[in-house]
């Protein structure tokens, strides 16, 4: 290890990393490799190999569905010339049964259980704020931000936006009431928890507070805040990881102080680009620390000194960095801080590379490894030229 490299130790590889394993895909990453035992899609099921760029999807936000309906909407325009012309219901039917035969028995079972865990909140849940289950853009975002995103060029995002290491982008974001409402909303749900003694799915396998927003009805919410103002921001800043293909989302809130979680030990997340905003309240200590982004194979790998960067949260300012970005949270040493993270994940860029070797796009150490052969190949064809050429001509 250098002596640049003060990273914290990094996951091993296969080691559970905020609820996931490496590697694996979430069960609404639908175009994975279809699981042992499982039949692929027969050939009047299959897809499109390229998408019709100028089918306009419908939207299936209003209907029952098992996976997030941004799934069916991305995944409608790789669908057969047949299938464009017919209603909602012939387009979701065909399309589910692409995606149940993805998953194997034990995973449909564990779908079909956190459905229903779902709809059992949602039944006897009382929303304490009910103006947060829709995005009202004036109630919940600084006029700046707005502006920027529906100016929606490169330069109205640079001109709000600071970018104080390599791939950690940070803004002004949301409006203090919204925050007190997110907060007031969250400590309504665990309140009701409590009362009701119901058991409750915490965000990831790191993190023993905090909830799935998804879980109480915010899903339709977050999916809007994903795809009209972080997917164009991701479009710019990330579009090597599928920034401008985002479909589906993990949204939640996690908490940290006394009586809370501590810290949050070294990771990767489930995303291809994370989404992290500070609510509050009144904290000291909890800095982010970023040490570079690695692929699968390098996330083990040092950290060289232009990847270290700290982070000190500010209330109603996000963080927008790529999932593979590997970071971690000090210790909250007083108060209570509670931030909303939203992982956003694009299914064509997982299915995509599954075909990839290369990844010095992004991979930090996948760069730097392609800059040594290249610079290598250089002095090689150096040395060639040199020895055929006549002793007064040689290059020294």
């Amino acid at each position: 290890m250098s002596s640049g490299d003060r990273r914290e130790a990094a996951p091993a590889a296969g080691e559970v990393k905020n609820g996931v394993v490496s590697g694996d895909l979430s069960q609404r990453q639908i175009q994975s490799e279809p699981a042992s035992g499982v039949v692929a899609p027969s050939q009047n099921q299959r897809l499109r190999l390229n998408p019709s760029k100028d089918h306009k999807p419908e939207s299936y936000d209003d209907m029952q569905l098992d996976f997030s309906p941004s799934i069916f909407s991305s995944l409608e325009r790789y669908l057969p010339p047949p299938m464009l012309g017919v209603n909602r219901e012939e387009k979701v039917k065909f399309m589910r049964e692409i995606l149940m035969k993805y998953l194997p028995q034990g995973e449909r079972t564990r779908v079909q259980r956190h459905r229903d865990y779902r709809q059992k909140i949602i039944t006897n849940y009382q929303p304490l704020h009910r103006e947060l289950y829709n995005l009202h853009i004036g109630n919940f975002f600084v006029p700046p931000f707005v502006k920027a995103i529906q100016d929606n060029t490169e330069e109205s995002f640079r001109s709000i936006i600071s970018e104080p290491s390599p791939g950690v982008f940070t803004f002004e974001m949301l409006q203090p009431r919204f925050c007190e409402l997110l907060l007031a909303e969250v400590e309504n749900f665990e309140k009701w928890v409590n009362e009701a003694k119901f058991r409750i799915m915490r965000p990831n396998t790191m993190n023993k507070y905090g909830a799935v927003l998804d879980d109480f009805g915010l899903e339709t919410m977050l999916d809007k805040l994903m795809e009209t103002y972080i997917r164009p921001l991701s479009k710019v800043f990330f579009a090597e990881v599928g920034g401008s293909t985002l479909d589906s989302h993990h949204g939640f809130v996690v908490e940290y102080g006394k009586d809370r979680d501590v810290d949050l030990g070294f990771h990767v997340d489930d995303s291809e680009v994370t989404l992290n905003v500070c609510l509050g309240k009144q904290f000291t200590g909890g800095e982010l620390f970023f040490r570079g982004t690695r692929c699968e194979k390098h996330v083990n790998t040092g950290s060289q000194t232009e990847e270290i960067f700290d982070y000190s949260h500010v209330p109603g300012r996000a963080v927008l960095h790529r999932g593979r970005h590997r970071h971690g949270a000090r210790a909250t040493t007083s108060g209570h801080r509670v931030n909303l993270l939203l992982w956003c994940r694009s299914s064509v860029f997982r299915e995509m590379k599954r075909y990839q070797k290369d990844f010095s796009s992004w991979c930090g150490e996948c760069f730097r490894e392609k800059k040594e052969r290249q610079r290598l190949s250089i002095a090689a064809t150096k040395s060639v030229k040199n020895s055929v050429l006549p002793m007064h001509t040689r290059t020294i």
